[in-house]
């Protein structure tokens, strides 16, 4: 039988960035927006704010923009601080390039495995899914899906009884399925 898994985040990711103002190298994504229209122009950054100080840094969005090339639907999210708008802004690797910024995913997802029933079979056939481009260790997922320890799952795919069509080491945030021979 064919098991579906599904990765899901639960909260936006932290911001790994330095901070200006204190030690610290990571901000809090809220939702919340800057826009700013000088004439025919119009900058957006996505608020941030750091863990260590609560001083907010500003994501850019865009800048200089002509108004007439931002979409009304975009612009009125911004207007009205979407949270989905700034968790889909937070996974466009164009905008993390342009900001120099990375995404720190520790405690914001979690593995929904659609219960415990498949733990006490010889052999299960599984497909991972990931609602967001979220990158974790497979070995991870494994060995909390299964109940088993992280060692355990090392141990089982240096035997052969964990088998994939991908890379199994590493992190990965595409789906991809295993079998697991117990």
């Amino acid at each position: 039988m064919l098991y579906h898994w599904t990765v899901l985040p639960t909260c936006l990711p932290l911001v790994r960035r330095r901070c200006h103002a204190c030690p610290s190298g990571r901000f809090r994504a809220d939702g919340k927006f800057r826009v700013n229209a000088n004439h025919k122009l119009i900058d957006a950054w996505l608020l941030v704010l750091c863990t260590g100080c609560g001083q907010t840094a500003k994501l850019t969005v865009f800048e200089r923009a002509r108004v007439r090339s931002v979409s009304p639907v975009l612009l009125d999210r911004l207007h009205h601080n979407d949270p989905g708008l700034a968790a889909e802004l937070l996974q466009d690797p164009v905008l993390r390039r342009r900001n120099r910024v990375a995404l720190d995913w520790d405690g914001a997802w979690r593995l929904d495995t659609g219960g415990p029933d498949h733990l006490d079979q010889d052999s299960i056939d599984v497909s991972v899914g990931f609602a967001a481009r979220i990158p974790v260790r497979p070995v991870r997922l494994i060995a909390e899906g299964c109940g088993l320890s992280r060692a355990e799952v090392e141990r089982l795919l240096a035997e052969g009884k964990v088998v994939s069509g991908v890379r199994l080491s590493g992190k990965l945030s595409g789906d991809f399925a295993f079998t697991l021979k117990h």
